[in-house]
């Protein structure tokens, strides 16, 4: 491995000022314990200043059994003309008691004189006063020089008075932020080197935000040019267009240029570590994440199945085994029998490329994708398909019939549906009624009750997205509608289609195929243990 690169991850302070985002003391708890286990140095984890939650993080952090990392709580530096010993904030950032923090603090003059009304070298007093007070308190100091790079473009020769007042007073790495995220590699890459030359023993950090698309170019610009401590967070979201995103950065770093970001057998955990801060977030991964999204490795077109298949190095930068991730040939009218056959000869090794099982499979997905299916986005619907086709298949469960009654309240009630499922496992018939916001969940909420009793393991079962598409606008509600439904159990997430006239229909072939997938899938385990 070569040079080390201190990875510092923003999720739980930064991330958590992205639209949508909101973590309950809980999550944060959760989410730095990921992060620890994956072997992230610095988890910057909120401003005990700000709210009540973030008090309360810090008090239980403490009892963490972290191996890896250290916590940083952050806050800025103390107000204009007040002593730091009597700073709320100051002294609120000491008693989070954690023995790293991060203090921010202006490096553009216009910010000092125009947002903050104080002079140039009461701004001085504060950077240096502040991480003074926390050093001799017996802290560790990283100083974020906010604005840095919009501050040298303006006044360079007073940005770097800012770093060095940081510098004087103890701080043990300079970050340098790109806070508006208007920066383009070339201008980062230039005024890094010029920040280390002029600061020639400080550690110089880099933090970058998305706002021209390219942070984490920025902060491969920053690395190449001297900063060896970088900022982000894991999955991107942040303020505006968000952060650096670290699962993208980590791997670019460690796999293609050779530094070392986290210990080398975690590596294989990004892609997991990313689903699971996600599902704490309620948030979701993008599907086209370089390397931890499920698109990442995702073959479509029929010459690029064929080519990977062939030799994978023809359309794939690494090998996705390495981050965790997977290899997927997406089906549609497009794929050939390369990707068709890639995935037939998962279920059974004994079918031939060239076997009228395959061509059949060809056949009947393209028939069905005429009619409306996506397959592409429903790789459980697809699987349940093949087996179908292939004679493989066992249904775990046979519906015997389901009944909908709706209910309409006034404005002022909520509209509630209610379903009675019977179902039958093994000739044992099971009949069980629910309530539900709607007709599609009054209907899941009953399906999963009923299928509880011989398969308690549903209980973990959840929808996670509900997806509906009229396919033919002009027939109006007699349209043909497509229903994508995505479920988790909190460890596998898998998407599956239904298509019909009927929107309830749609639903129900969609609902059935996630739990007949849940339930097949369990049963592979079993057999392999």
């Amino acid at each position: 491995m070569g040079k080390e690169i201190v990875i510092f991850d923003s999720t739980l302070r930064d991330g958590a000022q992205g639209e949508g985002i909101s973590f309950s003391v809980e999550d944060k708890l959760n989410i730095t314990v990921a992060l620890d286990k994956l072997g992230i140095s610095y988890i910057e984890a909120g401003n005990p200043a700000s709210n009540p939650k973030d008090i309360e993080f810090f008090e239980r952090a403490q009892l963490l059994p972290l191996r890896n990392s250290r916590i940083a709580a952050f806050g800025s530096t103390r107000r204009k003309n007040i002593p730091v010993e009597q700073d709320e904030g100051c002294l609120a950032l000491l008693s989070a008691g954690t023995d790293t923090v991060t203090i921010f603090g202006k490096s553009w003059d216009m910010h000092v004189t125009e947002i903050l009304h104080t002079t140039l070298e009461e701004n001085l007093r504060m950077i240096e006063d502040t991480v003074r007070f926390f050093i001799q308190a017996g802290r560790e100091v990283i100083f974020d020089a906010e604005h840095f790079f919009d501050g040298y473009k303006h006044n360079p020769s007073y940005a770097i008075q800012c770093l060095r007042a940081a510098q004087q007073a103890g701080a043990s790495v300079l970050v340098l932020c790109d806070t508006n995220g208007g920066c383009f590699p070339d201008e980062v890459s230039d005024i890094v080197a010029a920040a280390k030359e002029q600061c020639p023993k400080a550690v110089l950090g880099i933090h970058c935000h998305n706002d021209v698309g390219c942070a984490v170019a920025n902060s491969i610009a920053a690395v190449r040019a001297g900063a060896v401590h970088v900022q982000g967070t894991y999955l991107g979201f942040g303020e505006r267009c968000g952060n650096a995103t670290l699962s993208t950065l980590i791997p670019d770093l460690q796999l293609k240029l050779g530094y070392s970001c986290i210990p080398e057998e975690q590596i294989p955990n990004l892609t997991k570590t990313a689903h699971y801060i996600s599902e704490v977030s309620n948030n979701f991964v993008a599907s086209n994440l370089p390397y931890v999204g499920k698109s990442a490795f995702a073959h479509k077109g029929g010459m690029h199945v064929d080519g990977v298949s062939k030799l994978p190095d023809s359309f794939e930068h690494i090998n996705p085994a390495q981050v965790g991730n997977e290899r997927v040939f997406l089906m549609s009218e497009m794929a050939g029998k390369a990707a068709v056959y890639s995935q037939v000869r998962e279920l059974d090794e004994t079918i031939q490329k060239n076997s009228p099982q395959t061509k059949q499979i060809v056949e009947q997905l393209k028939e069905m994708e005429n009619r409306g299916y996506q397959f592409e986005s429903a790789a459980a619907s697809l699987q349940i398909l093949m087996l179908r086709e292939l004679g493989k298949y066992r249904p775990f469960f046979e519906l015997a019939y389901y009944k909908l009654v709706g209910e309409q309240y006034s404005t002022e009630k909520p509209n509630r549906s209610s379903a009675i499922v019977k179902v039958i496992v093994d000739g044992k018939e099971e009949i069980t009624a629910a309530e539900g916001d709607g007709p599609v969940h009054a209907l899941d909420s009953a399906l999963r009750k009923a299928l509880e009793v011989f398969y308690p393991q549903l209980a973990d079962v959840r929808l996670i997205d509900y997806k509906v598409r009229v396919m033919e606008p002009k027939q109006a509600t007699a349209a043909m509608v497509r229903v994508l439904i995505e479920s988790t159990d909190g460890e596998h997430v898998w998407t599956t289609v239904g298509v019909s006239q009927d929107i309830i229909n749609a639903s129900w072939l969609a609902l059935s195929d996630s739990i007949e997938y849940k339930l097949m899938n369990d049963q592979k385990r079993r057999n392999r243990q």
